[in-house]
């Protein structure tokens, strides 16, 4: 499936806050993308990156900042794997478009934090390709 590029600079993000049964969740969500997507494929092991991080974010609320932190280290795992990975030739998949780079860096940020908090919420909307 061809996958178009990022070009506006900012990824889109929902208007809404994640409420354990009260709102539909991102998390949610990109659990139904990452089951869809094609076993051992990149685009998987990308999408378990968001996925750990959405969860993270919600520890985070729920003031529960060592969880959040070893969702954070195990999302930018996932990072690392995606890296260690080689884009097929094709290249035209939604993981080879995606600023990896620059959200491990963000990731590893937080993580070198004594201790988390509501402040350190990990906003992937605000990730640019540079």
């Amino acid at each position: 499936m061809m996958v178009p590029p990022f070009t506006s600079g900012n990824l889109p993000k929902p208007q809404w806050a994640e409420a354990p049964g009260e709102t539909d969740c991102s998390q949610e969500i990109l659990e139904a993308v990452w089951a869809a997507a094609p076993q051992g494929g990149r685009e998987r092991i990308l999408l378990r990156a968001p996925i750990l991080i959405a969860s993270a974010n919600l520890r985070l609320r729920m003031q529960k900042p060592h969880a959040a932190a070893r969702l954070l280290g195990d999302g930018l795992q996932e990072l690392h794997a995606l890296s260690a990975r080689r884009a097929t030739a094709v290249g035209d998949g939604f993981a080879d478009g995606f600023p990896t780079a620059t959200l491990a860096e963000l990731l590893r940020g937080r993580l070198d934090k004594p201790l988390l908090s509501k402040a350190d919420l990990v906003e992937i909307g605000v990730i640019s390709r540079t």
